[in-house]
């Protein structure tokens, strides 16, 4: 192929370079083949130069950006530097994506017919979970670590107001849990949980009372022991596990775990609802005459609750309705001695109206029927003067019959600054029979007058 042709094929880089040089174009018809050759290596090595001055003038800008003294790109270089090696000490130490955060909540409480009045911040209750207790006066501590592969570790710490101290009176966790990913949208979820059921929450941070409805104290779980399935898609959150409820371990003799759900949509930006259910066996306490001890027994239960919440503008507005039961779960014994079982069912509302952006003016009401077979509540099978529960306790009263329970509360919350909340209430609860004792008098009575205050304190 001749030497000439091959150098001139490349037509559009001879026009290009022509127009860059035309003294060289209008003379290249003059030029033998070495010639051109020659002249297009200048060309080429012209190029070269050019490109590597325009490299080197981005790397100096890149060093020293423009606008920046050399004492501030000092100053830029050393953040920089800084920057990564705190990056570096994150990840080394496993500090990347680890959330910490808590709360305190200390407590001013008065139990009209407890003939009690004063503080309270993480005492131990010598008489169980009562709602004037229940898990006001906390201080939590809650760690969140995310892993590289999406895998979500949590445990959160409450030294005698922990879900874990209400099962076992000891442990101080409230939660300790993964959640391991799936696909985008479903995990595998594991360890202690708390109960999901209901539309208040456990957290103070979360419930605008100091104190909770007459639902979430005596008719709904408190903590599963196991590992299922969440799954988001779009408004919809399912959540569904197989585990002991109330149980960290099963007793002897216990095989069978309970079948726990949960189910919320969010129906729009101000309000959604929920469903929850438990099917399985849950422990029980009974007194053994013949021992006089207390005996836990797992016996079956089934409960049901749809609850459902509405915020817009001024109004916060939250309701559920729960129904429960439980084999041999009763206070009363029938004739012969041998246990029954034990129903309720139940409703509770709150309503909230906010004067201005850190006041919010409070009201709930709650009505809990619970006349079956002398009563009895979810893993609560004994007679309580504090809480009101059982067959009246006057002369004459129906042992079989059970005192059906309502409680009216109104409060105020007042947002000190946005890591400080006071919290105020007075609350009345009240029986049909005489339930609630007078430790002054040694009487019975049907209701009984509590105020409480709280003051929260989050990080």
């Amino acid at each position: 192929m001749n030497p000439v042709t091959t150098l001139i094929r490349p037509t559009v880089l001879m026009l290009a370079l022509a127009a860059a040089f035309p003294a060289a174009a209008q003379s290249a018809k003059a030029l033998t083949a070495e010639e051109m050759l020659k002249e297009l290596q200048i060309l080429r090595d012209r190029v070269t130069v050019l490109e590597q001055e325009l490299q080197a003038q981005k790397a100096k800008q890149a060093e020293n950006p423009p606008g920046m003294t050399p004492e501030q790109q000092a100053e830029f270089s050393r953040i920089a530097t800084k920057a990564e090696a705190t990056q570096d000490s994150l990840v080394d130490n496993g500090l990347s994506r680890l959330k910490l955060s808590g709360y305190i909540e200390p407590a001013f409480v008065y139990n009209q017919r407890q003939k009690r009045a004063g503080f309270q911040f993480l005492n131990q209750s010598p008489y169980g979970y009562s709602y004037d207790t229940s898990y006001m006066g906390a201080a939590v501590l809650d760690i969140q670590k995310e892993t590289d592969s999406g895998t979500l570790w949590r445990l959160t710490l409450a030294p005698n107001r922990s879900a874990g101290m209400v099962v076992d009176g000891v442990s101080i966790v409230q939660e300790a849990s993964v959640s391991v990913p799936i696909d985008g949208q479903t995990r595998v979820i594991a360890g202690q949980l708390p109960d999901w059921s209901g539309y208040e929450y456990m957290q103070p941070t979360l419930n605008p009372f100091t104190s909770h409805n007459l639902l979430f104290d005596f008719t709904l779980p408190t903590a599963y022991t196991g590992a299922g399935v969440e799954w988001k898609e779009g408004k919809w959150w399912v959540r569904t596990a197989l585990a002991n409820v109330n149980a960290s371990m099963r007793q002897a003799t216990e095989r069978s775990p309970a079948w726990a759900f949960r189910v919320d949509y969010a129906k729009g930006e101000f309000g959604g609802w929920g469903f929850a259910s438990l099917i399985g066996k849950a422990p029980r306490f009974y007194d053994d005459a013949s021992s006089g001890e207390t005996v836990q027994k797992a016996d079956m239960a089934v409960l049901l609750e749809v609850d459902g919440w509405f915020t817009r503008g001024d109004w916060t507005l939250g309701g559920q309705l729960s129904y429960g039961q439980q084999k041999n779960g009763a206070i009363a014994r029938a004739a012969d001695g041998s246990f029954q079982d034990s129903q309720w069912y139940g409703v509770s509302g709150m309503v909230g109206y906010s004067l201005s952006p850190r006041m919010q003016l409070l009201a709930r009401a709650d009505y809990l029927n619970n006349s079956k077979n002398g009563g009895g509540l979810f893993t609560y099978n004994y007679a309580d003067g504090i809480n009101g529960i059982g067959p009246g306790q006057n002369v004459g009263d129906d042992p079989q019959r059970g005192a059906n329970r309502y409680a009216l509360t109104v409060g105020v919350k007042y947002l000190v600054n946005p890591n400080t909340t006071f919290k105020a209430e007075y609350r009345l609860d009240g029986a049909d029979r005489a339930v609630f004792e007078d430790v002054g008098s040694g009487t019975y009575k049907k209701t009984n007058n509590m105020v409480a205050t709280s003051m929260v304190v989050n990080f």
